[in-house]
This record gives C-alpha cells, structure tokens and sequence, in this order.
C-alpha cells in the first residue's frame, strides 16, 4: 500500500514542466530558459513528454536524433509530436532524425512528445535540441510611447547587433546538429566494434573446437582395438 501511495504522489512528476512564477501583473512572468539541448533515454513502451513555454509571434524550433537503440528488431525510428497550449497537434514527425518548426500563435505551454511505443523490448537514447527565438530576441512588449527615438547611426548599430546575434543563434544551432550526428556516430563505431570483436571471439571459439573434434574423430578412427585372446 505504501508502494502505491509513493507511485501515486511521483508519478505526475515525470514530464518536465516549467510553471510561471507568478499569475499577477506586477511580477515577470517566469519563462524558463528559451533553448535547451540534452540527451535522454526513453524506455521501451513509453512516452516521454516536455513543455516549453514561449509568448505569441516566436519561431519555435524542435531537432531530434536518436542516437542509439536497443531491441530485437534494433529500430531507430520514434515518433515525434507537437501540440499547442489548447493541446492541438501541430505536427509530427517520425523518423531517425528530424526537425519541427513552426510559428507560435499564442503564448502559453508547448508539448513535445517523443514515443517509443513502438519497440516493446528495448530502449532509445534520443539527443533534442528545442527552444524558441523571437524577432530581434525581444520578447517584452514594449509600449510605444516609451520607446526612444534614435539617430542613424545607433540604429544601423542596433540593426546590425541583432543580424550578429541572429547568425551567432543559428550557428548554434548547427553546431549542436553537428553534436547529434558526432553522438550517433560515436554509439554506432562503438557497436560495430563490439559486434566485431564478440564475432571474431565466436568465430575462434568454433575454430579451435571443429580443430579438436577433427582430431578426436581422426584418433578414434586409427586407434586399433587389441583382442584379450591369445591366438593359438
């Protein structure tokens, strides 16, 4: 009973979920971080769940790859999907690797679902990549009465910071596409080398015991049986 009551309470926390800090207009409404990049191991017959938070007119992005699997059938392919705070699905996706982009129409919780419901018997390592950016990244609104009134030249400055800060974001987001192939490619030399060398070892092993057979049978064949009588 215990056991059930420990399930219970841990159970709802399984999906990450960034609230905000406060409902009241005073406070900033708390957003979290806007990108995130990790890896995380999915087991067989589940579904593992994140939500990102992200105010309207936002590119939403979303990249996974999984990088290893195990199983009886060894199949890298996992469903991917999108749904906005209504809980209306935007898009899917279902393959090795793949991308979601979309815009965000109003501001609020996204969920990002990987399942691997699919692969009974074994688990997948998936690496994401999501995140939100926003145009200039300026997500305040900003009232225009209190906007200042800059000259041309800190407004070609200002111009250009933002296309600096726009080109540093997306090749960011190269390199960590670059991280998601490096990770599979890394798991994947790793496995060939251990299916190679417990191959090789099986290989030997029946080398060495058709050797030792071959030389029983060849003894048995030219061993001569000696008859106990004496002839006369």
């Amino acid at each position: 009973m215990l056991l059930l009551v420990l399930l219970a309470l841990l159970g709802p926390a399984g999906c990450p979920r960034t609230e905000p800090l406060s409902e009241s207009g005073q406070e900033p409404l708390f957003r979290g971080a806007d990108r995130y990049d990790f890896a995380i191991v999915i087991p067989a017959g589940t579904v593992e769940c994140f939500w990102q938070f992200a105010h309207h007119s936002g590119n939403f992005f979303f990249s996974y790859e999984v990088q290893r699997a195990t199983g009886i059938a060894n199949s890298r392919t996992i469903l991917a999907t999108a749904s906005d705070p209504s809980g209306f699905q935007l898009s899917a996706s279902q393959h090795v690797r793949g991308q979601i982009n979309f815009l965000t129409k109003e501001t609020g919780f996204y969920q990002l679902c990987l399942d691997n419901q699919q692969n009974h018997f074994g688990f997948m390592q998936v690496y994401l990549n999501f995140g939100v950016y926003y145009e200039g990244f300026d997500v305040e609104n900003k009232d225009p009465g209190e906007e200042k009134e800059l000259n041309d030249t800190l407004g070609a400055i200002e111009v250009s910071i933002r296309k600096l800060q726009l080109n540093i974001f997306h090749m960011w987001r190269f390199y960590n596409f670059a991280r998601m192939r490096k990770g599979a490619d890394s798991f994947l030399l790793e496995s060939n080398y251990n299916y190679v060398n417990w191959w090789s070892m099986a290989q030997s092993c029946i080398i060495v015991l058709s050797g030792v057979l071959q030389l029983y049978f060849l003894k048995r064949l030219f061993n001569v049986q000696t008859s106990s009588r004496q002839k006369c």
